[in-house]
């Protein structure tokens, strides 16, 4: 069975930071393209950041560039996101998602459509 796994959300001040972790399990992953969306309250599930199989093509969305950062750990089938400077417009739950393709790796990967495998979502809540 085919799960991701998210954990390290809560609720944390205006300028402070949170690391994400998914761990994924059932199958390797590590010829996947991971990723980071997000869903706010009332909004469209959008795009974070990705990483390619081997960790060295990033992709991150304009709001979150310079404040994220995305890392992998294939040996341990994870995925970090390590969050600084968060701000209440951050406030969202936070999916992990793997493409299920095999090495592939493109500017598609901000499309939602590109991923197959999801996890259940962790809650982020920045309080001002």
């Amino acid at each position: 069975q085919v799960q991701l796994v998210e954990s390290g959300g809560g609720l944390v001040q205006a300028g402070g930071s949170l690391r994400l972790s998914c761990v994924a399990s059932g199958r390797t992953f590590s010829r996947d393209a991971m990723a980071w969306f997000r869903q706010a309250p009332g909004k469209e599930r959008e795009f974070v950041a990705a990483i390619s199989y081997r960790g060295v093509d990033r992709l991150y969305a304009d709001s979150v560039k310079g404040r994220f950062t995305i890392s992998r750990e294939n040996a341990k089938n994870t995925v970090n996101l390590q969050m600084n400077s968060l701000n209440p417009e951050d406030t969202a739950v936070y999916y992990c998602a793997a493409d299920g393709k095999n090495m592939n790796w493109s500017p598609r990967k901000r499309n939602i459509r590109d991923y197959g495998y999801w996890g259940q979502g962790t809650q982020v809540t920045v309080s001002s």
